[in-house]
Order: structure tokens, then C-alpha cells, then sequence
């Protein structure tokens, strides 16, 4: 008789005990988003401290408008590809506005920001090489797996083992780096200066995940490339619509010939329906917001420093973030996830990552700071950190 398929198809032991407690952090359901920067759980408001809204846009009344003026016009879906019949005149205005925004060709883009990422995939071949950073995304991972390249990872940020990496590869094949602007578990930024300095030695190509920096960092909100001044090192950029952008969506942007290539040659952009009207129109809308509005991401990064601040006072340890994702590592999954139960409770809505999202060890309370977060709301986050923590032995 052959093995069940099912049989593996269980959640980790850890979470049987957390699931008892009722402290089991995932499928939650929003009832309400509310444009202070709380929304409704089971009935109650309470502080979103742990939403990828940097800008505090997903509830902004000009994105609203501009979704529902798109679906009056043109219908809720696309019906197709955007290969066969679902391109919109509203998809190319998006493309060239974002291909401008980036100072690149031009920009491709798709119904998510994992299947941006999963574009890449079509990039590279089984004889190929991928050097990325430990820290990647999931769907960067995935898109490696699709394509059969040979995915070699480095230490986070280490520039000496990618060194050695670069230096190992088969000159008779192709490589490319791959890493993220800012990392989306730890908050940290990449070494980019680094990064770039070695693709440009080996001559090899560089890829850029912004899903978390592009709108956020840089003094036009470009980005992670911006922030360092090394916009023209990065070859390709990728970016996600949910998290700056405020909607869903993402994109893929560089050298016209290359996006060409990819619009004809990705599995995601080839076979995935294309992006709605409402979520198209949405993202132009940010793309207004984020490029007239620049005191939103410096609100979003003083709430973060301020935060972050009064974390660690408490005790936590919040490991060196510097942007507005502020991990509060806790270590094992059951008291990382009683911590996400006790703050629940006080009226604060944070994120558990445990593996394998982060290393076997390493479960954090992901915190983030946004745009419309009051001092008032911090405090509130601050203090719930304080009685939780103490509550459970964590802090002193």
C-alpha cells in the first residue's frame, strides 16, 4: 500500500500546545481597517502594530476613490493574461510611471508581489548560479527552485562568504546575486555598497527586492538603491504594491529588452490573470501619494526610532533594526506566541514569525511602525510590550 499524502500534512508539534492556549497567532480576521491605524478584531479596536502599511495608505480615501472609479469603468476582474486579453491602458500608464519613479526602461507589472519575485525564475537555467543573501523572501527561494539554478546562500550580509561564492562559480555559466533592500523578519537594510562592489567585480548581474524600501526609503522614496546612492549598480528591481503602495499588485523593473523577455518568457506573467482594475488604479494613486508626500515616510521612521527606543528600554531585544520593522526576538515558539496572545489582550494586534519564516530559535514579535500611528498609539504599544512581557517573565 503507498504512503498517504496527507499524513505529513499537520501543523508543527509546537503549535498544538500554543493552539490549547488559545494563543495561536495565524488566520485572524480582520473585520474593519480604519484610517487611524487600528482595525477591528472579534468586535474590537485595537492598535495594528504589525502591518506591512508603511504609509498608512491601504485606508487612504483617494486609493478608495480611485479602486471604485476603475471598477465602474472597466469591470472587478481582467479576464484573462495579460499576454492574451487582460491588458489595460491603466496597466502600461502604471508600467511607465514606475519605470520613470525608478529611473529605469521599464517595468512589467504582475498580480502580486510574489509572482514579481517568481518572475525571476526565468532569468537563470539548471547550469546556472544564484548567490542570495540567507534572508530572502519565500517566493525568491521558490522562484531559484522553478528555474533549477543552483541556489547558493550566504550569511546575512556577510560580503567575505559571498566573495568566496562569486569567486567559485562556473565562469562557463551565468550568476546572479540576489538580495532584498530591507528584510522583512529582522528590518535590517543590505549591505548594498558591499553587494554591489562584488557583482560589479565578477561582472556578474544584480537583482533587488524593494517590496519593503521602495516607497519608503531615499529622499524620493525609491528605495533601498536611493538610500545607498547606488541606484545605477542594481540591474533589476522587483517591488510589491502591498506594502508602501497600500494595495496589492507588484512589478518587475529594469532594462526594456530584458522586461520584454520576461513578459513573454515568465510563468507568473505568462499564466496568472492580470492584476485588477481597483488594485491598478490604487497603486497609481500611491504612486501620487508617495512621490508629493514625503513627510509620510519620515513620520513612519521617527514613530519607528521612537518605538524602538522604549522597546529596548524595556529590556527587548529589538537586534539592530533601523528602519520601521522592529523585531522583538523572543526565541522559542511557545512563548513567542504566548507574547503575541498577551498583547492581543491588551488591545494590540502585532505579528508572530516562527519557523520556518525566521531560524529554529529565533521567534520574534514583529512590530512596525506607520505613517499614521499617533504618539499616543505608541505608548499604547509600549505599554502593552511592558505588561505582557512582565506578565510572562520575559522583562523585568
Amino acid at each position: 500500500m503507498m504512503l498517504d499524502a496527507f499524513a505529513r500534512c499537520r501543523l508543527h508539534e509546537d503549535f498544538e500546545p500554543v493552539t490549547e492556549m488559545g494563543a495561536n497567532p495565524y488566520y485572524r480576521p480582520v473585520e474593519e481597517r480604519l484610517a487611524t491605524g487600528e482595525v477591528r478584531v472579534d468586535g474590537r479596536v485595537l492598535v495594528s502594530a504589525g502591518s506591512n502599511d508603511y504609509l498608512g495608505l491601504s485606508a487612504d480615501p483617494r486609493l478608495k476613490d480611485a479602486a471604485c472609479r476603475a471598477v465602474r469603468r472597466l469591470g472587478t476582474g481582467t479576464s484573462g493574461s495579460r499576454l492574451v486579453n487582460g491588458s489595460l491602458a491603466l496597466h502600461e500608464t502604471l508600467e511607465s510611471r514606475l519605470a520613470a519613479f525608478l529611473g529605469q526602461q521599464a517595468a512589467m507589472v504582475t498580480p502580486s508581489g510574489f509572482l514579481a519575485n517568481m518572475a525571476l525564475g526565468a532569468l537563470v537555467g539548471p547550469r546556472d548560479t544564484v548567490l542570495a543573501d540567507q534572508l530572502i523572501h519565500a517566493s525568491l527561494i521558490d522562484a531559484v527552485r522553478v528555474s533549477r539554478a543552483r541556489l547558493r546562500r550566504y550569511r546575512h550580509n556577510d560580503m567575505e562568504q559571498l566573495d568566496r561564492l562569486l569567486d567559485g562559480c562556473d565562469p562557463a555559466a551565468a550568476a546572479l546575486v540576489l538580495t532584498e533592500g530591507m528584510f522583512s523578519t529582522t528590518g535590517t537594510l543590505c549591505d548594498l555598497p558591499g553587494t554591489a562592489a562584488l557583482a560589479r567585480r565578477y561582472g556578474v548581474r544584480l537583482v533587488l527586492d524593494g517590496a519593503h524600501d521602495i516607497g519608503l526609503l531615499g529622499a524620493a522614496g525609491r528605495g533601498a538603491a536611493e538610500h545607498f546612492g547606488l541606484e545605477s549598480a542594481v540591474d533589476l528591481h522587483t517591488l510589491a504594491f502591498s506594502k508602501c503602495f497600500g494595495t496589492t499588485g507588484g512589478a518587475v523593473a529594469g532594462p526594456a529588452d530584458i522586461i520584454v523577455y520576461l513578459r513573454h518568457h515568465a510563468r507568473s506573467m505568462v499564466y496568472s490573470a492580470a492584476l485588477s482594475p481597483a488594485s491598478t488604479a490604487a497603486a497609481l494613486a500611491a504612486l501620487d501619494i508617495i512621490e508629493t508626500e514625503p513627510e509620510r515616510r519620515r513620520r513612519a521612521l521617527a514613530a519607528a526610532d521612537r518605538l524602538r527606543a522604549d522597546l529596548s528600554g524595556l529590556g527587548y531585544d529589538t537586534g539592530g533594526s533601523r528602519t520601521t520593522i522592529i523585531p522583538v526576538h523572543v526565541g522559542d515558539v511557545v512563548p513567542c506566541c504566548l507574547l503575541w496572545r498577551e498583547l492581543f489582550a491588551e488591545g494590540v494586534f502585532a505579528t508572530a514569525m516562527v519557523p520556518p519564516s525566521v531560524p529554529e530559535g529565533r521567534a520574534l514579535i514583529r512590530v512596525s511602525a506607520t505613517a499614521l500611528h499617533t504618539d499616543s498609539q505608541l505608548d499604547r504599544i509600549a505599554t502593552a510590550f511592558a505588561v505582557a512581557g512582565r506578565r510572562l517573565g520575559l522583562i523585568s
